[in-house]
């Protein structure tokens, strides 16, 4: 099948984890499709970000740009990136859910700390039925719905679970799921079993780096940029049909064309 700007963007939504993972990882299509929406919005270890994302997303310079305005569970580092499992949830948490719970909770005793008393593990597990519910009545059959892909582009937690929800109710509901092509050495051990022999059907489109700058911008002036000053977009993104499970390893296993690119170390 051969797939085009206009046959992948009728009737369209792309679902993203936070504030401008929309513009990092769907450059290309951001300013085409109908509606987006934001999954988190609040971050309790930094109290300033949940009303700074707020105002961002106000000044936005389209149209059709929502928030589901759930917290985050500050998951970000919990996985074993080395040796990484797929979870019900999203992706195994390790033992720095822990370490940084009792952080927290000594914290919070000497009034230093305003993380909730939930701790991140059970607070991730939340999240997941959280967003089912609440994104279960945006999707409809019809629709091509745009989201990270199943290794997080650079290992985000969040980003895997945001994908396990939808891969769920693509199941349930029957749309079209499409992920990006980033991806980072951290997150290859996790990409490397979406590989397989087969040639994958993907559309690669442009990046529209005039109208990324300007959305970037926006996050910059509300002080909710999350990435670094000087990222340069890569020039197009390929979108694939998102894949349900993971494959075998095969020996000359391939997916499609990755953004490949580095990132500072956690």
């Amino acid at each position: 099948m051969t797939h085009s700007l206009s046959s992948i963007t009728d009737n369209s939504l792309i679902i993203a984890a936070h504030p401008d993972d929309e513009l990092l990882w769907f450059a290309a299509i951001l300013h085409k499709v109908d509606r987006v929406i934001i999954a988190f919005e609040d971050f309790w270890p930094d109290p300033n970000m949940g009303p700074a994302r707020a105002k961002a997303l106000t000044n936005y310079p389209r149209n059709n740009v929502s928030s589901l305005r759930l917290s985050e569970a500050a998951t970000y580092g919990c996985a074993d990136w080395n040796n990484p499992e797929v979870s019900q949830w999203g992706i195994e948490l390790g033992r720095t859910c822990e370490l940084r719970d009792a952080k927290q909770k000594a914290l919070r005793l000497a009034g230093k700390s305003k993380a909730p008393k939930l701790g991140i593990r059970v607070r991730y597990q939340s999240n997941f039925d959280e967003l089912t519910e609440r994104l279960r009545p945006e999707l409809s059959a019809d629709m091509n719905v745009f989201t990270h892909n199943p290794w997080g582009e650079y290992g985000h937690e969040d980003h895997v679970q945001l994908h396990q929800v939808l891969i769920g109710l693509r199941e349930e509901i029957g749309f079209n799921l499409w992920m990006s092509n980033y991806c980072t050495e951290r997150a290859l051990p996790l990409a490397k079993r979406y590989f397989n022999t087969v040639d994958n059907d993907f559309v690669e489109l442009p990046v529209n780096r005039a109208f990324a700058d300007e959305v970037a911008q926006v996050y910059r002036e509300a002080g909710c940029w999350t990435w670094a000053d000087d990222w340069q977009w890569f020039k197009s993104e390929c979108y694939l049909p998102a894949p349900s499970n993971q494959s075998k390893m095969q020996s000359q296993g391939h997916l499609f064309p990755l953004n490949l690119f580095n990132i500072d170390p956690v």
